[in-house]
Protein backbone atom coordinates (compact mmCIF):
# COMPACT_ATOMS: atom_id res chain seq x y z
CA UNK A 1 0.00 0.00 0.00
CA UNK A 2 1.73 3.61 -0.88
CA UNK A 3 0.09 6.53 0.90
CA UNK A 4 1.20 9.82 -1.37
CA UNK A 5 -0.67 13.00 -2.44
CA UNK A 6 -4.11 12.68 -4.73
CA UNK A 7 -3.49 13.20 -7.82
CA UNK A 8 -5.52 15.95 -9.37
CA UNK A 9 -7.27 12.86 -11.68
CA UNK A 10 -8.36 11.43 -8.52
CA UNK A 11 -10.06 13.86 -6.90
CA UNK A 12 -13.53 12.50 -8.42
CA UNK A 13 -13.03 8.84 -7.31
CA UNK A 14 -12.14 10.70 -3.66
CA UNK A 15 -15.35 12.35 -3.78
CA UNK A 16 -17.12 8.77 -4.44
CA UNK A 17 -15.39 7.21 -1.62
CA UNK A 18 -16.22 9.87 0.38
CA UNK A 19 -19.88 10.18 -0.47
CA UNK A 20 -20.11 6.17 0.05
CA UNK A 21 -18.34 5.57 3.23
CA UNK A 22 -20.48 8.80 4.77
CA UNK A 23 -23.20 7.28 3.61
CA UNK A 24 -22.52 3.90 5.03
CA UNK A 25 -21.45 5.50 8.58
CA UNK A 26 -23.22 8.07 9.40
CA UNK A 27 -26.32 6.73 9.89
CA UNK A 28 -27.73 9.09 11.66
CA UNK A 29 -27.74 11.51 9.06
CA UNK A 30 -29.91 11.47 6.12
CA UNK A 31 -27.82 10.23 2.91
CA UNK A 32 -28.64 13.39 1.04
CA UNK A 33 -26.66 15.27 3.00
CA UNK A 34 -23.41 13.93 2.09
CA UNK A 35 -22.67 15.10 -1.19
CA UNK A 36 -19.59 14.91 -3.47
CA UNK A 37 -19.68 18.63 -4.30
CA UNK A 38 -18.94 19.44 -0.51
CA UNK A 39 -15.59 17.11 -0.37
CA UNK A 40 -14.37 18.72 -3.94
CA UNK A 41 -14.73 21.78 -2.29
CA UNK A 42 -12.94 21.35 0.63
CA UNK A 43 -10.13 19.53 -2.01
CA UNK A 44 -9.17 23.06 -3.18
CA UNK A 45 -7.91 24.24 0.28
CA UNK A 46 -6.50 21.05 1.83
CA UNK A 47 -4.24 18.49 0.82
CA UNK A 48 -5.77 15.51 0.10
CA UNK A 49 -3.91 12.45 0.85
CA UNK A 50 -4.60 8.50 -1.04
CA UNK A 51 -4.03 5.24 0.43
CA UNK A 52 -3.24 3.60 -2.62
CA UNK A 53 -2.98 -0.47 -3.41
CA UNK A 54 -3.19 -2.14 -7.20
CA UNK A 55 -4.71 1.29 -8.61
CA UNK A 56 -7.36 1.05 -6.31
CA UNK A 57 -8.12 3.70 -3.92
CA UNK A 58 -8.31 2.50 -0.36
CA UNK A 59 -8.59 5.32 2.06
CA UNK A 60 -8.48 9.27 1.46
CA UNK A 61 -7.87 11.89 4.33
CA UNK A 62 -8.23 15.78 3.65
CA UNK A 63 -5.94 17.77 5.88
CA UNK A 64 -5.64 21.33 6.60
CA UNK A 65 -1.97 22.28 7.02
CA UNK A 66 -2.47 25.55 8.84
CA UNK A 67 -3.87 24.53 11.64
CA UNK A 68 -3.01 20.53 11.30
CA UNK A 69 -6.06 20.05 11.39
CA UNK A 70 -7.78 16.45 9.41
CA UNK A 71 -10.77 17.18 8.53
CA UNK A 72 -11.38 13.96 7.15
CA UNK A 73 -10.15 10.11 7.03
CA UNK A 74 -12.67 7.97 5.20
CA UNK A 75 -11.27 4.39 4.18
CA UNK A 76 -13.27 1.92 1.94
CA UNK A 77 -11.68 -0.86 3.48
CA UNK A 78 -11.44 -1.56 7.10
CA UNK A 79 -9.02 -3.58 8.88
CA UNK A 80 -5.62 -2.98 6.54
CA UNK A 81 -3.83 -0.23 8.48
CA UNK A 82 -5.20 2.12 6.35
CA UNK A 83 -6.41 4.57 8.19
CA UNK A 84 -3.18 4.27 10.35
CA UNK A 85 -1.01 4.47 7.39
CA UNK A 86 -3.09 7.60 6.30
CA UNK A 87 -2.93 9.10 10.27
CA UNK A 88 1.04 8.45 9.94
CA UNK A 89 1.38 10.46 6.38
CA UNK A 90 -0.04 13.28 7.97
CA UNK A 91 2.16 13.51 11.71
CA UNK A 92 4.92 12.94 8.97
CA UNK A 93 3.92 16.59 7.21
CA UNK A 94 2.47 18.12 10.61
CA UNK A 95 4.62 20.90 12.20
CA UNK A 96 2.70 20.50 15.86
CA UNK A 97 -0.09 18.49 17.34
CA UNK A 98 -2.33 16.85 14.86
CA UNK A 99 -6.10 17.87 15.54
CA UNK A 100 -9.53 17.10 14.23
CA UNK A 101 -12.99 16.71 14.92
CA UNK A 102 -15.44 13.52 15.45
CA UNK A 103 -19.16 14.01 15.65
CA UNK A 104 -20.42 12.32 18.90
CA UNK A 105 -22.58 9.80 17.71
CA UNK A 106 -19.26 8.06 15.44
CA UNK A 107 -18.12 5.37 18.37
CA UNK A 108 -15.72 3.72 15.83
CA UNK A 109 -13.88 6.48 14.80
CA UNK A 110 -13.78 7.54 18.57
CA UNK A 111 -11.92 4.33 19.37
CA UNK A 112 -9.78 4.32 16.59
CA UNK A 113 -8.26 8.09 17.07
CA UNK A 114 -8.09 6.75 21.27
CA UNK A 115 -6.14 3.98 20.16
CA UNK A 116 -3.89 5.91 17.57
CA UNK A 117 -3.25 8.58 21.22
CA UNK A 118 -5.89 11.03 20.39
CA UNK A 119 -7.11 13.02 23.30
CA UNK A 120 -10.77 14.49 23.91
CA UNK A 121 -9.90 17.97 24.87
CA UNK A 122 -13.45 19.48 24.01
CA UNK A 123 -16.95 18.83 23.23
CA UNK A 124 -19.32 21.05 21.47
CA UNK A 125 -22.00 21.76 18.70
CA UNK A 126 -22.23 23.71 15.46
CA UNK A 127 -24.89 26.73 15.36
CA UNK A 128 -27.70 25.60 13.92
CA UNK A 129 -26.83 21.40 14.21
CA UNK A 130 -28.82 19.11 16.99
CA UNK A 131 -25.23 16.80 16.58
CA UNK A 132 -22.50 16.97 19.32
CA UNK A 133 -19.00 17.16 18.51
CA UNK A 134 -15.65 16.28 20.24
CA UNK A 135 -11.95 17.61 19.57
CA UNK A 136 -9.39 15.42 19.62
CA UNK A 137 -5.84 16.32 19.46
CA UNK A 138 -2.58 13.90 19.03
CA UNK A 139 0.81 15.54 20.08
CA UNK A 140 2.73 14.26 16.68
Amino acid sequence: MEVRRARPQELDACADLYVRVLRETFTWLPPQRHRREDFLRAAGEEEIYVAVEDGRILGIAGFYRPQNFIHSLYVDVRGRGVGKALLGRMAAVADGPLSLKVQAPNRRAQAFYRREGFLCTERGRDPGSDIDWLRLVRET
